[in-house]
């Protein structure tokens, strides 16, 4: 794979068609699909391909000339990219750490930001300049709306890419003035396929854990080995001890934890009722021992407490004491 284009094998088709039809592109394309099957790197590496100036005869980005050079150091004059910003909340006078707190949405000034780059040329003779918008369902009304009338009246030379993870929770007003592309999900064997190429061990049970994504394998490697560690004291059941257990199940980060249990306790349940194990088919006996064990009226009410844990994940509570409360319930699912 080129050093800069991210073009997944189970994209090929994709991007073959829309090469072919370089010449008659929309001025708004959605790319929409699940969570974790490489859409945003398509997006870019399209992005990418369209304002290259020696794009190679697959439709791919030739990755050395000046505007593959901007593209990669984030200085591209033609291209904006717009995401929910991070802002740092104002330090009080007693604290001494700055706070960050990670916004979720697209704000309506960014998008009215964009009306000076539409106005302009492109930096090259009748090039392109392109608009990726990610994810699409960070917009708020707001900011939609302002973005609907730049879709309804398109600038010339201007391509906006939409990428969207949740359709449903775009404005209907949108989708209808987008191309939209249904993005495919690699079937199980491609996706091995490819972490076996990158060198990914233990790639089944990673790909099972986290739902089919081979791109979320990838990147998350380096937590894997933490996981098994969680799963290693949560296989301890009534025997587990949460004053030490809660540092590990929080140790990549307090969200991480908690989804790892809550993903733990579905697969209990799932060999309670007789359903088929979903993310860790690997400790099957386990789970079934730690089932025939498990006091269900218990199990319902942690996972209460868990979903409700999981919604405070960012603030900024002693998490290692919640979390050995929560360690704390668990064992007590075990007993009768």
């Amino acid at each position: 794979m080129d050093n800069f284009i991210k073009i997944y094998p189970w994209q090929t088709e994709v991007w073959q068609r829309l090469n072919q039809d370089n010449q008659r592109l929309p001025h708004a394309l959605l790319l929409h699909g699940r969570t974790g099957i490489g859409k945003y790197d398509f997006a870019r590496s399209f992005s990418q391909s369209l304002l290259c100036a020696n794009k190679k005869q697959d439709g791919k980005a030739c990755g050395q000339c000046s505007s593959c050079h901007w593209f990669n150091d984030e200085s591209h004059p033609d291209f904006r990219l717009l995401s929910p910003e991070q802002e740092s909340e104002a330090e009080e006078e007693v604290t001494t750490t700055k706070k960050t707190k990670k916004k979720t949405q697209i704000s309506v000034a960014q998008i009215r930001e964009l009306n000076d780059f539409l106005s302009l040329t492109s930096h090259r003779s009748h090039g392109l300049r392109i608009v990726l918008i990610h994810p699409a369902e960070a917009l708020n009304l707001a900011s939609a709306n302002a973005l609907l009338k730049m879709l309804e009246e398109p600038a010339p030379g201007v391509v906006f890419i939409l990428v969207a993870h949740q359709l449903q929770r775009l404005l209907p007003t949108i989708i209808s003035r987008c191309q939209k592309i249904n993005m495919p999900i690699p079937d199980e064997n491609q996706a091995l396929a490819w972490l076996t190429e990158q060198g990914v061990q233990h790639a089944k049970q990673q790909l099972a854990y986290l739902e089919g994504s081979p791109v979320k394998v990838l990147a998350e490697q380096m937590q894997f080995n933490q996981l098994m560690e969680i799963w290693r004291v949560l296989s301890l059941g009534h025997k587990l001890e949460p004053h030490s257990a809660a540092p590990i199940v929080i140790a990549n980060s307090v969200e991480a934890g908690i989804i790892a249990i809550q993903k733990w306790i579905y697969d209990i349940v799932a060999v309670k009722f007789g359903r088929q194990i979903r993310y860790h088919v690997q400790n099957t006996g386990t789970l079934q021992a730690l089932a025939e064990k498990v006091n269900m009226s218990r199990l319902f009410d942690m996972q209460k407490k868990t979903n409700e844990l999981r919604k405070l994940a960012l603030h900024p509570l002693n998490h290692e004491l919640q979390m050995e409360g929560l360690l704390l319930e668990y064992t007590k699912i075990f007993q009768s």
